[in-house]
C-alpha cells in the first residue's frame, strides 16, 4: 500500500511513519511471545496496542490527505482494528490473571 502512494514529500513522510509502526507491530507482538513475566509481556503488548493504533492514524490521514482513495483503504484498516481489538482483549486478560 505504501508503495502505491504518490511520490511526492507529504506521501513519502507518511508512507515511511505507516511503515515503521506497521512493522513495528510484528515484531513487538513477536517480543511480547518471548516475555519473561506477565506484567512484561503485558508491557510489550501495550506497545503493539500503540503502534497499531498508529498505524490506524496514520491510514486515516492518506485518506484525509487525498492521497489514496479511502476505499483502497477500507480492508487494512478494517484488519487493523481487528488486530487491535485482539490485543487489547489480550491485554485484559493479561491484566485480569495477573
Amino acid at each position: 500500500m505504501v508503495e502505491a502512494l504518490p511520490k511526492n514529500q507529504t506521501a513519502k513522510v507518511i508512507g515511511n511513519q505507516l511503515l515503521r509502526c506497521g512493522t513495528s507491530v510484528g515484531a513487538n507482538y513477536r517480543a511480547s511471545c518471548r516475555a519473561k513475566s506477565p506484567a512484561d509481556f503485558i508491557a510489550k503488548m501495550a506497545i503493539v496496542e500503540e503502534e497499531c493504533d498508529e498505524s490506524i492514524y496514520w491510514m486515516e490521514l492518506i485518506a484525509e490527505a487525498g492521497l489514496m482513495n479511502e476505499k483502497r483503504l477500507t480492508d487494512l484498516k478494517n484488519e487493523a482494528n481487528e488486530i487491535l481489538s485482539m490485543v487489547v482483549a489480550s491485554i485484559k486478560t493479561a491484566r485480569s490473571r495477573k
